[in-house]
C-alpha cells in the first residue's frame, strides 16, 4: 500500500544548544527530515516515518506508541511529543506530563491516503502477546 503523509516537526533551540546538534537529534529517527531554522527552534517536514517505525519495533514500545498516536488523533492525523535528550541517542521516548528543560520534539502527521486508523496500524501495528501482528490478516 501506498501512503501519503506529511510530518511537520518542530523542536526548540535553547541558549544553551547548537542548532546543528538539534537537527542531528531529530534526523536520528527521522533521516530524511529537511529544515527552517526560525528564531528559537527548528521546523522539519519529512514525508516518511519509516525509520521511526523501526525504532519502535527494535525498541518493543509498539503499545505505548499506538496509545500516544491514538491520544492526539482526528480525521486528518494524529500529534505527539518526543523526549529530544533521547533523540539524541536514536531512542523514542515520548514526553508525557511536564515539559522537558530542554524542551520536547512535537510531531504533527497529516495523513493524506489512506486514512489516519491504517497509517497508525503500518508505523505501530498492534501486537498480540508483545508480537506484532497483522491488521490485514483476517480480511
Amino acid at each position: 500500500m501506498i501512503y501519503t503523509v506529511e510530518a511537520r516537526i518542530v523542536a526548540p533551540v535553547r541558549d544553551t544548544e547548537v542548532t546543528d546538534r538539534v537537527e542531528d537529534a531529530v534526523r536520528n529517527l527521522f533521516p530524511n527530515v529537511e529544515f527552517e531554522r526560525e528564531p528559537g527552534e527548528i521546523v522539519g517536514e519529512t514525508h516518511s516515518l519509516e525509520r521511526f517505525s523501526e525504532r519502535l519495533h527494535e525498541q518493543a514500545i509498539l503499545d505505548t506508541a499506538r496509545t500516544e498516536f491514538f491520544k492526539r488523533a482526528d480525521e486528518d492525523g494524529f500529534s505527539f511529543a518526543l523526549k529530544k535528550q533521547a533523540a539524541f541517542k536514536g531512542v523514542v521516548n515520548f514526553a508525557v506530563g511536564n515539559p522537558d528543560e530542554l524542551g520536547d520534539i512535537h510531531v504533527h502527521v497529516t495523513v493524506r491516503e489512506p486514512d489516519v486508523e491504517s497509517y497508525i496500524d503500518h508505523v505501530a501495528p498492534p501486537t498480540e502477546e508483545g508480537r506484532p501482528v497483522d491488521p490485514d490478516a483476517d480480511r
